[in-house]
């Protein structure tokens, strides 16, 4: 009788553990769902800010050809326009050219490490908009202060940041300002003198 009543509580102990077990996987399964849902909450909020906010790169530009300029340049995109604004000091005063390069790549004392001019269409070098045809990266001249600063806006729907079309895309390229002013004529480049900023284009 003694040995049934042993029997008799095991068997209702297994069953007590085999509940909480259960309870337990129960509740862990419902916490794993909780996460998931919440995991995707936060990647639907990021990908909604993303929409609403656009895309933002920064980058810096660094003094080349023994210039003392320096600046920082911020690119957004606002569905399928981007904007540059440009903020630069350090610079002679006067008109400067400005333009977009082949490469991101600053590395080089006189910035020529950045290549060519951005044309990937291969067009001639003109002024933006030319009916002639002009480069992705032909943004123009700016002028610069007495006290060497200046301020550069452009804006257009012909770039992109990160896109898939080489021929929108500005990722990889580098912004480069120029000594001297831009003619809109002399092939390939505009006759802009040195180049003394170069900012590499890189997320």
């Amino acid at each position: 009788m003694k040995n049934i009543k042993i029997g008799a509580i095991a068997i209702l102990a297994m069953t007590m553990i085999n509940c909480k077990e259960n309870k337990k996987n129960a509740a862990d399964t419902s916490t794993d769902g909780l996460d998931k849902s919440v995991d995707q909450m936060e990647t639907n909020v990021r990908e909604m800010k993303d929409d609403v906010m656009g895309e933002t790169l920064t980058v810096m530009m660094t003094s080349k050809s023994n210039s003392n300029m320096s600046g920082e340049i911020t690119f957004s995109q606002d569905e399928e326009e981007v904007e540059m604004k440009a903020v630069f000091k350090g610079l002679e005063e006067g008109s400067h050219a400005i333009h977009l390069h082949e490469n991101a790549d600053c590395t080089s004392g006189d910035g020529k490490s950045a290549g060519g001019h951005w044309n990937p269409t291969d067009e001639p070098h003109g002024k933006w908009g030319a009916e002639e045809g002009y480069h992705k990266g032909d943004i123009g001249n700016f002028t610069a202060d007495a006290d060497g600063n200046a301020t550069v806006e452009f804006s257009t729907d012909e770039w992109c940041i990160g896109c898939d079309d080489d021929t929108k895309n500005i990722i990889g390229r580098s912004v480069i300002v120029h000594k001297g002013q831009d003619d809109f004529t002399s092939q390939p480049s505009g006759d802009a003198g040195s180049r003394i900023g170069c900012a590499g284009i890189t997320k």
